[in-house]
């Protein structure tokens, strides 16, 4: 780093291990390398949200985990960007971050292929029982096989609620595995488009009720939040699995528990829960026919390189007087306050 930089970068602690190592492989800071007028460093501390104080004079922050409220920007006479380590952003007030000047961005297109990968390995885990023939083993009942009959994807219908890069690369993945044409319900694309990829677009109703797999790839907001409720659920054939690697505020808990515990559909899979972090025993695990992972299943090497490749070269873009890709208020390169900020810190 450079003795006298002039754009300062900050990374949330969670991204740091208490000797201040990294926690993780590679989280592409080697993309500060070359830009000596950009500077790193982590917080002092981890925080549920994050304190202005925490972020003094920082121009930029990368968020791993914590939430970025009104108070978290109260003081933001050289922040710059929030930078989101990854495509969800419901933790981070949008409307304050705008209001204060600062641009809120995310790495769309870097988790694509990851969530995909991980969403067609769930889906083979539950249809072939993955979870319970391992436990056959472990507890010697091996005689009890019989009782679990697989099913192939192979005719199986695959239906995405969200047809965004995530949903696109999970539809592009299963190609090879001879199922029938996906499905999708998302009010944002056009049957034009859905018909490029190769999906047919639907209403939420017959994506429920046709679909072997129905799998959530769409963000959390006001549109989505219990979008897949008691309803919902009662639309879905018996035999069907829900995967949800998205948010769990889009799922109703206490309706999915109901469904599944009743045998009303076959399985789930969930990545992601209404409140978390989960730190003791959640109902789910009760469940012989649900997968659990700690909002990480899609967590990768190449993951975690590649988000951190995109976040950081947005922070260098900004630092160069360049706009960053995935902006989710683009809006405020309109305000004045903001760019007379900007070309400030560009000239500091």
């Amino acid at each position: 780093m450079s003795s006298s930089p002039r754009f300062r970068v900050a990374l949330t602690a969670d991204f740091f291990g208490p000797d201040g190592s990294t926690r993780f492989p590679d989280l592409g800071l080697s993309t500060f390398d070359g830009h000596s007028h950009v500077s790193w460093s982590p917080f002092a501390e981890h925080r549920a949200r994050i304190g202005a104080d925490q972020i003094g004079s920082a121009q930029g922050v990368i968020v791993l985990t914590p939430a970025v409220t009104v108070e978290s920007v109260s003081r933001s006479d050289d922040l710059l960007a929030i930078g989101r380590f990854g495509v969800g952003y419901d933790a981070v007030d949008v409307a304050a971050c705008t209001e204060a000047d600062v641009v809120v961005f995310i790495t769309a297109g870097a988790v694509d292929r990851s969530v995909a990968e991980a969403t067609v390995g769930w889906m083979i885990a539950l249809s072939h029982h993955a979870r319970i023939k391992d436990n056959l083993v472990r507890t010697g009942q091996w005689d009890e096989r019989s009782r679990y009959m697989g099913r192939e994807l192979r005719d199986r219908t695959f239906g995405t609620i969200g047809l965004g890069g995530i949903g696109r690369a999970t539809v592009g993945l299963l190609q090879g595995f001879g199922m029938k044409t996906p499905l999708a319900f998302d009010p944002y694309v056009t049957p034009q488009v859905a018909e490029q990829v190769g999906v047919r677009l639907v209403s939420l109703a017959e994506l429920l009720s046709d679909s072997d797999f129905v799998s959530i790839h769409c963000p959390l907001m006001e549109a989505t939040r219990g979008l897949i409720g008691a309803a919902e659920l009662a639309l879905m054939k018996p035999d069907a699995f829900l995967i949800n690697t998205a948010r769990g505020g889009i799922v109703d808990e206490d309706a999915l528990f109901e469904a599944l515990s009743t045998r009303r559909i076959a399985g789930a899979a969930l990545d992601c829960f209404a409140e978390e972090p989960v730190t003791q025993p959640h109902p789910f695990g009760t469940l012989e026919n649900v997968l659990l992972a700690p909002h990480s299943i899609a967590w990768t090497e190449e993951l975690f390189r590649d988000i951190g490749r995109a976040v950081c070269q947005g922070m260098v873009d900004l630092s160069l007087g360049k706009r960053p890709s995935g902006v989710v208020n683009p809006q405020v390169f309109d305000r004045p306050s903001f760019s007379r900020k900007w070309e400030r810190l560009l000239k500091s």
